[in-house]
């Protein structure tokens, strides 16, 4: 049996066909794969996607709710939170509640959630982890086009002439979108990709022009692009007037920012040459795509720098044509949704906001909500950043947090940790049963998860699809909107809170988008999909992706926006912003001098409660690291592969050192995603200050200050454990966890060396059965074996000496160990076995050494390596890494036979 469904991942919004299978009345999903008829994706899937199925089960689920620690029935829980809930209401007023919500939310759960905060409880202080991602593009869009509506398409990006990535590696974080791109590269040798960023990432591979940019100059980077359009000649003057306003100041301020391109190489650390040449290409096109995210996003001046964007492509006239326009792309599956339906402390719903004349009236008597005191407030709630602060005054009383993880996502997380610990009432949301927010709250709902989950979302395309209902949650577990709507019921808003199907909610909301929305009228709003109401429970599980407006004069959907040049700003015309390049709040200082950078890696999805149920996903970067150029290392003592120390005065974070020159010279990378519960010390936001963008409220993430040193430890191991219990962690003075297929594999460092019998015995509760230890090397092997089967493995070494144990999972999956096998545990090898290395295809398992043997006997072209290996025909992910592989191993054979020849 198949199902059509859609992937949680990122913003791109994959089409997913789900396989079932179902005996004795018990339903499973055993494969996924991508849906060829899903316009997003046609069929594509990343790792991530490949791997859903892998991600299901029901260990370590969230199946009971807990209060104050004790596990109790779901439905005295819900009388719980909305007892408190109404105490602190009655005591401190409606203002005291907030609500933090997620982009993994549903559109239906985040339509509820605001009807209920908002609406019912009559507080603005809702939020979304996606202000730490899409704050910033949203206000842009709101200045330039009166709203939070993203022009373009993803067939814009296979149209254009110029594609312009700004402060996305594509390659890693929307992998399915960069496939796209350079299949459309192939067809059309004509098509031009400039990459500006300041690491060489895998996106780097489809450039044609790369722009090293230093970090936080990206507004002056487009001032300068408008001064030169300007210069050249190149402005559209006739899309300028009669299309939009503010030319004249924007470009006033963009020439005095950025004059001429010598000031701006400076500025931006560029070679002048190559900039002119990108000012050239965006200048002499007119059909570009400039696609940014979160490195543009991520900014004290996020803004600014989004605006700067749009002002070249306004002048240019370079939006509302196939193949033209600024692109933000979405970081999470359902952001967009969620500002569809006022998700962010600052919108009410349906792209209404407190500022919009009549929008509080509207929304009021479409909610009838115009008998309740308070009703819906009269002036935006906190962001993000601000809930935070709010909570340390004693303001915030109450916080329901759902679906995310904001100990770890949150910038100064110390601080984050700090204020939740002293909140009076902290109720969370969760489907997985650990993770670092849990432990503080003191009531827990257990809430539905993917391929459970039954509703909406909207990708960075504007694309609404169907993610569909397939199992049942496991326990007492419901769906978020399920949850809110009992707490609703027993505080006394039952009638507002009746639905009892999603598709309920979603017509709600569509008659929500189109009430008192006259497309004719001056204060018309462009997001629209009365079209879809009515649909009824049989038409919206058939509901087929479609791009909004749905509406009376788009019935299909929209492809894209504003292609008459009509915008949402009462005047109809556009805004062109003045902006002013700004520095970066956090600045280098004697004790801080590198610049920090942080985002997500390949195979990774935000906290990992997800991707890491799914051992594949953990082999491409299996710890916690830190890359930085072999200088920078070299100057603090530093070496490849060891441990290291990042440390300011917010925290510290610890991984292992990769050396690469694709980082600039004074600053570090690291990934965001490790956690205290997959790591110790490898918190990347614990080292980010909290300042944001004062418009959009978006932290200043992808930057922070930092200090490089070496972390000294006298021993390093590799355990695996047939179980996942133990206290390793407090038997280690650093640790990183791997799940893997068969076992839990611990990678441990400490300071001084134990007696490893003891260890074992204190840490494992047991003895080894085979063992051999050198104590002048302070080297140790043990196993434990328990009637006939491996239960630990244990190698102990100096410091970077650990060998590459990938063999020896199977040994945990085998019924018992013949006497070879023994032998062979403590020799720490398998007879006649090659190491495969550090895996580069997740899809097929296929590892660096495995890659480079082949390489070396003839398959040196990334098609080669495809037939003989398999690597690179699934997702085609790792198709970078090949390259770059096939180009260091044929360089190293080059030096080989040089060296060969000299000898000779």
């Amino acid at each position: 049996m198949q199902a059509k469904t859609t992937c949680p991942y990122c913003g791109v919004g994959c089409g997913v066909t789900a396989e079932l299978s179902e005996q004795d009345g018990c339903r499973t999903l055993t494969g996924v794969g991508g849906d060829p008829a899903h316009p997003a994706s046609f069929g594509r899937l990343c790792v991530k996607g490949s791997a859903l199925h892998e991600t299901l089960g029901q260990h370590d689920r969230l199946r009971r709710a807990r209060v104050d620690g004790l596990e109790t029935e779901l439905g005295q829980a819900l009388d719980g939170v909305a007892e408190r809930l109404a105490a602190i209401r009655c005591e401190h007023g409606s203002n005291a509640i907030a609500g933090y919500l997620s982009g993994q939310l549903l559109t239906e759960d985040y339509y509820i959630a605001n009807k209920l905060f908002k609406g019912y409880l009559g507080t603005p202080h809702v939020d979304t982890n996606s202000r730490l991602c899409m704050a910033s593009a949203v206000a842009a869009y709101k200045r330039a086009f009166g709203a939070d509506a993203v022009p373009c398409n993803y067939e814009d990006l296979e149209e254009a002439e110029l594609v312009v990535l700004s402060g996305s590696n594509l390659a890693w974080n929307h992998p399915v979108l960069f496939q796209r791109l350079r299949a459309a590269k192939s067809r059309n040798p004509l098509m031009r990709v400039v990459v500006i960023d300041p690491r060489v990432t895998d996106t780097c591979e489809l450039a044609d022009l790369f722009l090293p940019i230093a970090p936080g100059s990206d507004t002056r980077l487009f001032n300068g692009l408008l001064s030169y359009m300007a210069a050249k000649g190149r402005l559209d003057q006739r899309y300028l007037e009669r299309h939009t306003r503010g030319s004249g100041e924007a470009l006033a301020a963009a020439r005095e920012d950025a004059p001429d391109i010598a000031t701006v190489a400076h500025h931006c650390e560029l070679d002048p040459e190559r900039l002119e040449t990108f000012y050239y290409w965006f200048a002499s096109h007119l059909h570009v795509v400039t696609l940014f995210s979160q490195g543009i996003n991520q900014s004290a001046s996020g803004t600014d720098q989004c605006n700067a964007i749009i002002n070249c492509h306004l002048a240019g006239g370079q939006i509302g044509l196939p193949g033209a326009g600024p692109f933000s792309i979405t970081g999470q599956p359902n952001a967009m949704g969620g500002r569809e339906v006022g998700g962010l402390a600052n919108q009410l719903a349906a792209h209404m906001d407190y500022h919009t004349p009549g929008a509080i009236e509207r929304v009021t008597r479409f909610w009838r909500t115009e008998h309740l005191t308070p009703t819906l407030p009269e002036a935006p709630g906190h962001k993000a950043m601000a809930l935070i602060e709010a909570i340390e005054r004693g303001e915030i009383k109450a916080l329901w947090i759902m679906a995310t993880n904001p100990l770890v996502s949150l910038p100064d997380s110390r601080r984050v940790r700090a204020a939740l610990e002293r909140c009076p009432l902290v109720i969370v949301s969760e489907c997985m049963a650990h993770n670092d927010t849990l432990a503080l709250a003191d009531i827990v709902l257990p809430a539905s998860s993917w391929a459970e989950k039954d509703g909406t979302v909207t990708n960075s395309e504007r694309r609404i699809s169907r993610q569909r209902g397939l199992l049942p949650p496991p326990g007492d577990a419901c769906h978020d909107w399920q949850l809110m709507a009992g707490v609703a019921r027993r505080m006394g808003f039952g009638e507002a809170f009746a639905h009892v199907h999603p598709a309920e909610i979603f017509d709600e909301h569509a008659r929500l988008s189109g009430f008192e929305n006259d497309p004719a009228a001056a204060d018309w709003r462009i997001f629209d999909i009365s079209g879809l109401a009515g649909l009824g429970r049989e038409g919206y599980d058939a509901l087929a992706p479609i791009q909004w407006p749905v509406n009376a004069a788009h019935p299909q959907g929209a492809a894209r926006l504003f292609e008459e040049g009509r915008f949402v700003t009462g005047d109809g015309r556009a805004r062109l912003v003045a902006v002013t390049s700004q520095p970066s709040v956090q600045q280098r200082t004697a004790d801080a001098p590198l610049i920090l950078n942080t985002g997500r890696i390949r195979d990774q999805w935000h906290t990992m409660t997800r991707t890491a149920r799914a051992p594949r996903l953990m082999h491409h970067r299996p710890e916690p690291f830190i890359e930085t150029h072999p200088e920078d290392a070299s100057a603090r003592g530093v070496v490849e592969g060891a441990l290291a120390r990042l440390h300011n005065g917010l925290g510290e974070y610890i991984g292992r050192v990769r050396l690469t020159t694709a980082q600039r010279r004074g600053e570090v990378f690291v990934p965001i995603h490790w956690n205290d519960r997959f790591a110790s010390r490898a918190r990347a936001s614990e080292l980010i200050a909290a300042v944001g963008d004062p418009l959009s409220g978006q932290p200043e993430s992808k930057r922070g200050v930092v200090q490089l040193s070496p972390r000294p430890v006298a021993w390093e191991a590799c355990l695996l454990l047939a179980t996942t219990s133990g206290v390793v962690p407090e038997a280690a003075d650093w640790w990183a966890r791997i799940p893997l297929n068969h076992c839990q594999r611990w990678q441990l460092a400490g300071e001084s060396l134990p007696d490893w019998f003891e260890w074992c015995e204190a840490t494992l509760g047991d003895t080894p059965t085979l063992w051999s230890e050198d104590a002048g090397r302070g080297c140790f092997r043990a196993a434990g074996i328990r009637e006939g089967r491996l239960t630990w493995w244990l190698a102990v070494m100096p410091p970077g000496e650990l060998p590459e144990f990938d063999w020896l999972e199977a040994c945990f999956a085998g019924e018992s160990l013949d006497p070879e096998a023994r032998r062979r545990l403590l020799a720490g090898s398998e007879a006649s076995a090659e190491s495969s290395g550090a895996t580069v295809c997740s899809c097929h398992q296929v590892g660096c050494r495995t890659i480079e043997r082949a390489i070396r006997d003839g398959s040196n072209t990334v098609e080669a390596l495809g037939e003989r290996l398999a690597c690179g025909t699934q997702c085609g992910s790792c198709i970078p890494e090949l390259k770059n592989l096939i180009e260091a191993t044929e360089a190293q054979q080059e030096h080989a036979d040089d060296h060969e020849t000299v000898v000779s």
